[in-house]
């Protein structure tokens, strides 16, 4: 029976996850793994380990022939990338939480693999401490995987739940989340969509083997819910969540978002609340399967590196089945969206835009509509984005093959309305 080898790291990154990894490993003598050395930014803060350890020339990690793990957990994805290019070039085998890193370089980074065949996992870019990159690679076989949604950011849903839950104002909530740690000093990338958008284009490649820019698919966050969206939210019985969803639609494309969603209280991802996030995936015998964990903090995003870490032992690598063994999935467009849109001033809605308008509420202070466009006028443009708009998909939402005539014929008279 072969034995696993030793493994010897060097680890960029003394942060959260990079601090939260030293005591693990620390506690896991068993693994066979080491850090020899860790490099760091600021070599005068004071750290919870030996001195000793630490540099800030990233060649004494890169060059070091008896390092043969390269573990990289720093939040700039520049530096990032030509850290994990470097040692994959060197013959080390690399691990990493980047998850901008990795959506803003998929291409060249699948080259290197091929290039190399050395491994590279980052199964900590995504979810933290749910695996579900290891699941997408292993168990679901391309043409059986109908759709995945998931809660894919922590900060996000802390707070809309919050927001729900104990009705607080968004910068209340977003002030409560940064207090907490959950959100970062400057929230943007949690907040406007950009960190739930870099991790889906990575699930989509592991889902689908679609290789895609983060640029190409439709998002949004948060930054637009109003307390009026949870009070229509909470009237139809429903809860709003920052979704990202991918689903096959019946000419074999794919199409996919991250995009706030009405959620039924009775569905799986209602019950994700605070920093966890949850995954549901539907198959097509194994109907759905709902994974729930942390999504943010020190340790749950270290027990995925960690999971790497040990996968390293047996030379496990991604295989990305779905992209080299199957004809990959084409990421389309071409489909109808069902959504809610509140406003303050009508004029800066295109009524012209939507196929056709289901419902229109006029009463409120806060007006706001249901109604259906195709995808690629809100890919084409930004209303929905801007005037303080506030766009959330109906749970409904991707409506597939239709006949847009009669559909459109049922609602001519709420438009009218207008």
């Amino acid at each position: 029976m072969e034995t696993h080898k030793q493994l010897t790291i060097g680890l960029f990154g003394f942060g959260v996850v990079g601090e939260g990894l030293y005591k693990v490993l620390q506690q896991t003598p068993s693994l066979k793994a080491s850090i020899k050395k860790v490099c760091i930014k600021n070599a005068d803060k004071k750290r919870n380990a030996p001195a000793t350890l630490f540099t800030s020339d990233k060649n004494e990690l890169l060059q070091d022939p008896e390092i043969n793990v390269i573990v990289e957990v720093i939040d700039d994805s520049v530096a990032a990338f030509d850290i994990v290019s470097t040692a994959l070039k060197n013959g080390k085998s690399v691990v990493s939480a980047s998850k901008k890193m990795i959506a803003d370089n998929l291409p060249a980074l699948l080259a290197l693999q091929k290039e190399t065949g050395l491994p590279f996992l980052y199964e900590a870019a995504a979810c933290a401490s749910i695996p579900v990159i290891r699941n997408l690679e292993e168990y679901y076989d391309n043409d059986l995987l109908h759709s995945i949604k998931a809660i894919v950011n922590g900060s996000t849903n802390f707070i809309l739940t919050k927001m729900f839950e104990e009705k607080l104002d968004f910068s209340a909530a977003l002030l409560l989340a940064q207090q907490l740690g959950f959100a970062e000093s400057n929230p943007k990338l949690d907040v406007e969509g950009y960190d739930a958008l870099n991790k889906w284009t990575i699930l989509l490649n592991h889902a689908y083997g679609v290789v895609t820019a983060p640029s190409e698919i439709l998002f949004t966050g948060i930054q637009n819910i109003q307390g009026s969206d949870a009070l229509v939210a909470r009237e139809k019985n429903l809860d709003i969540k920052l979704i990202g969803q991918a689903k096959k639609l019946k000419n074999g494309k794919v199409a996919a978002f991250v995009l706030p969603q009405f959620v039924p209280v009775q569905d799986p991802l209602s019950f994700v609340k605070n920093e966890y996030n949850g995954v549901v995936i539907e198959s097509g015998f194994a109907d759905k399967q709902f994974f729930y964990g942390k999504g943010a903090g020190s340790f749950p995003t270290a027990s995925a590196v960690l999971s790497d870490i040990a996968a390293l032992r047996y030379n496990y690598c991604y295989e990305y089945k779905k992209l080299y063994h199957h004809k990959p999935h084409e990421l389309t467009n071409d489909y109808y969206l069902k959504v809610y849109v509140s406003f303050d001033d009508l004029k800066y809605i295109p009524k012209e835009e939507f196929e056709w308008i289901e419902e229109w509420h006029a009463q409120a202070e806060r007006k706001y509509l249901i109604g259906v466009l195709h995808c690629s006028k809100l890919i084409n443009q930004q209303w929905w984005k801007q005037n303080n708009t506030s766009l959330i998909l109906a749970h409904d939402g991707i409506i597939d093959d239709i006949d847009v005539v009669n559909l459109k014929k049922k609602s001519l008279e709420l438009a009218g309305v207008i």
